[in-house]
């Protein structure tokens, strides 16, 4: 049987809690380490104040691009497991402060509607947060029922994001 077909995925990470860049840095060696998997980008770092809940930290958000043979489902397991591994929780609250955050933003070629799983992510085209770092590495790609990436990203605002050193 041969191994599945890589393909382009993109990961957002955000973090607000503890050392935001380690924690990032760490995250993305632990993506890059998964089986079937290399790390074919990295975006800058950006400062991004809080989506919904404004009473926390600002984030440091980016986006890597992993080309990987893993099946979008496994992927994001291994997503969950990583944000696990840094001391992330899962709890009922929605927008609020994180050791760190990993999102299945878009894998080439897939479209998927379901309980577990969107994509490509329904609301990437409505933050600047994850624009702007997607922009660095694809601001060609076309998010199928979205748009382009850098149109995307002319509409929204992006007052307060901006990138760490």
């Amino acid at each position: 049987m041969s191994e599945p077909a890589a393909r382009d995925a993109y990961v957002a990470l955000g973090s607000n809690l503890g050392d935001s860049r380690a924690t990032l840095v760490g995250a993305t060696e632990a993506l890059a380490a998964l089986p079937g998997s290399r790390l074919a980008g990295i975006s800058r770092i950006y400062r991004t104040p809080p989506w919904g809940r404004r009473d926390q930290p600002d984030f440091l958000n980016a986006v890597v691009c992993l080309r990987t043979s893993l099946p979008p489902h496994d992927l994001l397991d291994a997503l969950m497991a990583i944000e696990r591994r840094f001391g992330r929780t899962r709890d009922d609250e929605r927008w609020g402060p994180r050791t760190l955050d990993l999102d299945l933003l878009h894998v080439d070629g897939v479209v998927l509607d379901e309980p577990q799983l969107t994509l490509p992510h329904p609301r990437m085209g409505e933050r600047a947060f994850v624009l702007l770092p997607l922009a660095d590495l694809a601001p060609e790609l076309e998010l199928p029922g979205q748009g382009r990436v850098a149109e995307l990203l002319r509409r929204v605002d992006a007052g307060g994001c901006e990138p760490v050193d």
